[in-house]
């Protein structure tokens, strides 16, 4: 890979989400490089901006419907640092959705120029305020399944 924005996530789904944000001096290490657990910090920041762009958030699948995603396996590959003051985009896209699990795609790309900072994963279990594995309400499935350009499995 030549570290450019990689054209194989339009591959994948034919929706992308893209978060600016800026890196902040207290994100970078001793050597001034962006410290490896902020880079899952930003995947939630991009999950959370995805949400919204559906209509929805967090907050709201928990307060009123008692449904939680709770991160079951996160991954991260580095391809490039990324240092203070760097603009990113992160790219977010739903890579599977399943009526117990949800499963999050990213880049983090510089925006000056272009370089691909870092590819990750995120796959999410759906519970209950108990913790324990739930179906999630049709009507989020219902969302993510067409942000993903399918149509809702029936029940």
């Amino acid at each position: 890979m030549d570290g450019k924005v990689s054209t194989e996530l339009g591959k994948h789904s034919p929706k992308v989400w893209e978060t600016k944000l800026r890196v902040r001096y207290a994100e970078t290490d001793q050597m001034g490089v962006v410290y490896h657990a902020n880079y899952f910090v930003w995947f939630e920041v991009g999950r959370v901006e995805l949400l919204r762009q559906l209509g929805f958030s967090y907050r709201d699948m928990e307060q009123n419907d008692g449904c939680y995603i709770a991160v079951v396996n996160a991954h991260c590959r580095y391809k490039a640092p990324a240092r203070y003051d760097d603009e990113l985009i992160v790219h977010t896209h739903l890579k599977n959705v399943r009526e117990s699990l949800v499963h999050f795609g990213y880049e983090v790309v510089r925006v000056g120029d272009g370089t691909l900072l870092a590819l990750g994963e995120t796959t999410h279990i759906i519970t209950d305020a108990q913790m324990k594995v739930a179906v999630m309400p049709e009507k989020y499935t219902t969302a993510f399944q067409q942000a993903m350009g399918k149509q809702a499995a029936k029940h």
